[in-house]
């Protein structure tokens, strides 16, 4: 989108309206009546770096795009890696990268969330079998990052799909899992929450856009929803996401998208807040995407230059359950 061009988008991003879902409303009401938000090291906001695993093979298009531009650049070793990794007896997918992840994050004292897929059922293609990679997922827990699940497209609401999917991923990792989103977002309010609560999950940070940027419910704090039913607030907790690499990138130039992390970013550090991100494993793995993971490392300068906790969703739920809201007294709904 340029402004210049259309000049109605200066309220308007994608059909949204850009002045609500840029604002954290919520969290802002919720600050002027006396919250009293801290995170560890006095750090001013927290950065909640997440990695779904959709793929650790790339698709045809994938090798295709990246074997284009492997030889646009004469990129010899590129153009092997990306279209010929499984030809040799020791195959090396370029999308097990979860190592190289890590280590970017290392350099900014950061860590992040990588969820797996364990689901049979995908409606495009197979996706893998998390047994292939057990030696690599071991590791990610083991570097003191974090597992979570990545439920199936058809799971959402199916409470035995959710059962099977965490008990693998559980199997394979020999540790219990707490963490839960779900394939292309797909979530029904409040059951959604409902079944993952009667799993055991301790938190999901599903809800947010598939076609935008921004606070989907006014909030750039964690929470646990009230079921209206029931009337009383459930034992798990959201993280909204807010930031999903491939819906922005969908509208948005990498110079735009960074302007519109920049004014998320700037809103969490002023009401103390959590910003959720979500970066594809793929991303950092692609030639065709090399300036979406650019964006990922201005993400992880920006909160080194602004003294935020970035870490994963599993240390953002430990802190909240601990030293979350603090209203007047621990009675209130949101603590």
């Amino acid at each position: 989108m340029n402004e210049k061009e259309h000049p109605d988008t200066k309220s308007k991003y994608n059909g949204f309206d850009r002045s609500k879902i840029m604002t954290p409303v919520v969290s802002e009401h919720l600050m002027k009546l006396g919250c009293n938000i801290s995170y560890p090291g006095n750090k001013k906001f927290a950065i909640c770096l997440t990695h779904d695993v959709d793929d650790i093979y790339p698709p045809l298009s994938h090798r295709i795009l990246s074997g284009l531009y492997s030889l646009k650049n004469k990129d010899w070793s590129g153009l092997k890696k990306h279209l010929f990794w499984n030809m040799d007896e020791k195959q090396e997918s370029p999308y097990i990268n979860f190592q190289k992840i890590m280590e970017l994050e290392k350099k900014y004292n950061a860590k992040s969330s990588f969820y797996f897929m364990t689901a049979e059922r995908d409606p495009r293609r197979f996706r893998y079998n998390i047994e292939d990679i057990a030696d690599e997922v071991k590791l990610i827990v083991e570097s003191g990052w974090e597992v979570g699940l990545h439920g199936g497209y058809y799971s959402f609401n199916d409470i035995d799909a959710i059962k099977r999917e965490k008990r693998r991923l559980e199997s394979v990792l020999g540790r219990e899992v707490v963490g839960y989103r779900n394939h292309y977002l797909r979530f029904q309010i409040p059951d959604t929450w409902e079944l993952l609560e009667k799993c055991g999950f301790k938190y999901d940070t599903t809800y947010g856009y598939t076609n935008m940027v921004g606070f989907r419910n006014g909030m750039c704090h964690p929470f646990r929803p009230y079921h209206l039913q029931s009337q009383q607030w459930m034992d798990i907790y959201e993280l909204p996401l807010h930031v999903m690499e491939s819906a922005m990138f969908d509208f948005a130039k990498p110079h735009e998208a960074w302007e519109l992390i920049k004014q998320l970013l700037e809103k969490a550090e002023l009401n103390k807040g959590v910003i959720t991100v979500l970066w594809h494993n793929n991303v950092f793995s692609c030639p065709f995407r090399d300036r979406w993971a650019e964006i990922y490392e201005k993400i992880l300068q920006y909160g080194v230059q602004r003294d935020a906790w970035m870490v994963s969703g599993e240390e953002i739920y430990k802190w909240w359950e601990e030293n979350g809201y603090l209203l007047y007294n621990q009675s209130d709904p949101m603590g």
